[in-house]
Protein backbone atom coordinates (compact mmCIF):
# COMPACT_ATOMS: atom_id res chain seq x y z
CA UNK A 1 0.00 0.00 0.00
CA UNK A 2 1.33 3.84 -1.05
CA UNK A 3 0.63 6.28 1.93
CA UNK A 4 -0.79 9.51 1.04
CA UNK A 5 2.63 11.09 1.57
CA UNK A 6 4.20 8.67 -0.67
CA UNK A 7 1.01 9.32 -2.85
CA UNK A 8 1.54 13.31 -2.97
CA UNK A 9 4.84 13.23 -4.29
CA UNK A 10 4.33 10.73 -7.58
CA UNK A 11 3.33 13.38 -9.82
CA UNK A 12 6.22 15.54 -8.86
CA UNK A 13 8.43 12.15 -9.68
CA UNK A 14 6.67 11.38 -13.10
CA UNK A 15 6.95 15.02 -14.23
CA UNK A 16 11.01 15.23 -12.95
CA UNK A 17 11.01 11.76 -15.15
CA UNK A 18 9.50 13.32 -18.17
CA UNK A 19 11.61 16.29 -17.46
CA UNK A 20 15.18 14.43 -17.61
CA UNK A 21 13.89 12.68 -20.52
CA UNK A 22 13.24 15.44 -22.73
CA UNK A 23 16.82 16.85 -21.55
CA UNK A 24 18.21 13.64 -23.06
CA UNK A 25 16.69 13.22 -26.06
CA UNK A 26 19.81 15.52 -26.91
CA UNK A 27 22.93 14.66 -28.28
CA UNK A 28 25.91 15.01 -25.66
CA UNK A 29 28.52 16.12 -27.98
CA UNK A 30 26.62 18.10 -30.63
CA UNK A 31 23.30 18.80 -29.33
CA UNK A 32 21.21 17.24 -32.01
CA UNK A 33 18.15 15.64 -31.32
CA UNK A 34 18.21 11.89 -30.62
CA UNK A 35 15.70 9.60 -31.38
CA UNK A 36 13.15 8.28 -29.26
CA UNK A 37 14.13 5.27 -27.49
CA UNK A 38 11.23 2.44 -26.81
CA UNK A 39 12.08 -0.51 -24.33
CA UNK A 40 14.60 -0.80 -21.54
CA UNK A 41 18.41 -0.10 -21.97
CA UNK A 42 21.14 2.20 -21.40
CA UNK A 43 19.24 5.70 -23.20
CA UNK A 44 21.73 6.56 -26.32
CA UNK A 45 24.23 9.73 -24.97
CA UNK A 46 25.17 10.37 -29.05
CA UNK A 47 23.68 10.91 -31.98
CA UNK A 48 26.63 8.90 -33.76
CA UNK A 49 29.68 7.13 -33.60
CA UNK A 50 31.68 9.66 -34.53
CA UNK A 51 29.90 12.25 -32.05
CA UNK A 52 30.69 9.08 -29.39
CA UNK A 53 34.14 9.26 -30.63
CA UNK A 54 34.74 12.73 -29.73
CA UNK A 55 33.45 12.56 -26.77
CA UNK A 56 35.88 9.77 -25.88
CA UNK A 57 38.96 11.92 -27.51
CA UNK A 58 37.91 14.64 -25.05
CA UNK A 59 37.54 13.15 -22.25
CA UNK A 60 40.68 11.44 -22.89
CA UNK A 61 42.70 14.80 -23.45
CA UNK A 62 41.20 15.88 -20.44
CA UNK A 63 42.74 12.92 -18.08
CA UNK A 64 46.07 13.33 -19.62
CA UNK A 65 46.34 17.07 -18.46
CA UNK A 66 46.65 18.46 -22.26
CA UNK A 67 43.33 20.65 -22.39
CA UNK A 68 41.57 23.06 -20.18
CA UNK A 69 38.30 21.64 -18.54
CA UNK A 70 36.09 23.74 -20.92
CA UNK A 71 38.08 22.79 -23.87
CA UNK A 72 36.27 21.32 -27.01
CA UNK A 73 38.09 19.29 -29.84
CA UNK A 74 37.16 19.61 -33.22
CA UNK A 75 39.09 18.14 -36.80
CA UNK A 76 40.42 20.52 -38.72
CA UNK A 77 37.14 19.31 -41.36
CA UNK A 78 34.80 20.21 -38.44
CA UNK A 79 36.41 23.93 -37.43
CA UNK A 80 36.20 24.51 -41.06
CA UNK A 81 32.57 23.63 -41.86
CA UNK A 82 31.69 25.47 -38.32
CA UNK A 83 33.73 28.56 -39.67
CA UNK A 84 31.40 28.45 -42.65
CA UNK A 85 28.38 27.91 -41.06
CA UNK A 86 29.37 31.42 -38.82
CA UNK A 87 29.97 33.40 -41.88
CA UNK A 88 26.46 32.56 -43.35
CA UNK A 89 24.77 33.78 -40.33
CA UNK A 90 27.22 36.84 -40.25
CA UNK A 91 26.44 37.35 -44.25
CA UNK A 92 22.60 36.52 -43.37
CA UNK A 93 22.55 38.60 -40.47
CA UNK A 94 23.96 41.40 -42.73
CA UNK A 95 21.04 41.15 -45.20
CA UNK A 96 18.72 42.02 -42.45
CA UNK A 97 20.60 44.72 -41.24
CA UNK A 98 20.73 46.47 -44.92
CA UNK A 99 17.30 45.84 -45.60
CA UNK A 100 15.98 47.41 -42.36
CA UNK A 101 18.32 50.64 -43.61
CA UNK A 102 16.87 50.58 -46.83
CA UNK A 103 13.48 50.12 -45.75
CA UNK A 104 12.79 47.10 -47.11
CA UNK A 105 8.65 45.99 -47.15
CA UNK A 106 7.73 43.09 -44.11
CA UNK A 107 7.74 39.92 -47.17
CA UNK A 108 11.40 41.01 -48.18
CA UNK A 109 12.13 41.34 -44.15
CA UNK A 110 10.33 38.17 -43.50
CA UNK A 111 12.13 36.31 -46.18
CA UNK A 112 15.51 37.41 -45.03
CA UNK A 113 14.90 36.81 -41.56
CA UNK A 114 13.64 33.21 -42.13
CA UNK A 115 17.17 32.94 -43.99
CA UNK A 116 18.92 33.79 -40.96
CA UNK A 117 16.93 31.66 -38.58
CA UNK A 118 17.61 28.71 -40.67
CA UNK A 119 21.26 29.69 -41.24
CA UNK A 120 21.53 30.15 -37.03
CA UNK A 121 19.93 26.51 -36.79
CA UNK A 122 23.04 24.80 -39.03
CA UNK A 123 25.44 26.72 -37.02
CA UNK A 124 24.63 25.04 -33.72
CA UNK A 125 25.26 22.10 -34.85
CA UNK A 126 28.74 21.12 -33.73
CA UNK A 127 29.50 18.80 -36.66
Amino acid sequence: MVSPVMDAFAPVGRAARAARTAADSRCTWCGRRLPDQDGVGRRRRYCAQSCRQRAYENRHALNRGQLPADAVVLSADEFRDLADRLFQVRCAAEDVATAVDERADVDELRSLLDQLLAASRDAEQIR
